[in-house]
């Protein structure tokens, strides 16, 4: 029985920032899919549960790592739940997401598993290392659109163009949160295309990938572009400007900005 730091501990060990956000995504994307309630909630537990045997297992394979260069943000490393207990819970987050998964339908099922959380798999379990680091964001982000729209009561493919704005943002996201830890990472072995691109190139990569993302969801749909949409896009090229020019924080809360206002017109746009 796990006691309340443990319990606490394997709230964090999730990566729940990550986890909650994906999650978010799915649960909007669906709502705006025109998913009714149970369907909808199906598929994103699906992706949720998902999202948890990635988190847990990136912490329990990067538990060494992180002792060796002193991460006492990360709980696995600092002893406060055991290793066994969180692979315990990535069993059982893993069943639930086949479960969950098949329920939506083999066609959803089928992209998630292989495509969506194989890659967060395949990214903990090696290539993070490579300068192939960013592929398995852009094909689990790039199908994520995918999976809501197979899991509908009548199954449809989403337009591609929706698919490519979700693997732009991947790329994005992978950018912005490989930033923080270069130097912790590179110290353990770690050189994915961040690592390797460097941190400069980075600041400004990272904006640029994401208003590329911007352009194709304002381009994308069909018709002309609403007044709100050409409104957001303004928004994005000006919080693109803040994060190559400026210095400090600021170019990483902007980026970040830029990602959020993606999802918008995403969402809405979709």
């Amino acid at each position: 029985m796990l006691d309340a730091l443990a319990l606490r501990s394997l709230a964090r060990a999730c990566h729940p920032g990550p986890t909650v956000a994906v999650t978010t995504l799915t649960a909007l994307l669906a709502a705006g899919a025109g998913h009714p309630w149970g369907s909808g909630a199906l598929v994103t537990a699906a992706v949720g549960t998902g999202q948890l045997t990635i988190g847990w297992s990136n912490d329990l394979i990067d538990a060494g790592r992180d002792r060796e260069v002193g991460r006492v943000d990360k709980p696995v490393a600092r002893g406060d739940v055991s290793e066994r207990e969180v692979w315990w819970a990535v069993a059982v987050a893993g069943v639930l997401c086949v479960a969950f998964s098949l329920a939506c339908g083999v066609a959803a099922a089928t992209v998630h598993l292989l495509l969506g959380v194989a890659s967060g798999w395949a990214y903990n379990l090696g290539l993070k290392r490579t300068a192939w680091s960013a592929a398995p964001y852009a094909v689990a982000f790039g199908t994520l659109p995918a999976v809501v729209t197979l899991a509908l009561p009548t199954p449809a493919w989403p337009a591609p163009w929706v698919m490519v704005a979700g693997a732009l943002l991947g790329v994005g996201a992978h950018l912005l949160n490989a930033l923080p830890d270069l130097t912790d990472d590179e110290r353990t072995g770690v050189r994915g295309l961040p690592h390797r691109l460097g941190a400069g190139t980075v600041r400004w990569l990272a904006p640029v990938v994401l208003t590329v993302a911007s352009a194709v969801a304002l381009a994308g749909p069909q018709g002309r572009p609403a007044a709100w949409q050409w409104a957001a896009f303004g928004v994005c090229l000006g919080l693109a400007g803040v994060a190559v020019t400026a210095r400090g924080k600021a170019p990483f809360v902007a980026a970040v900005g830029i990602a959020a206002l993606d999802v918008v017109a995403l969402v809405l746009s979709s």
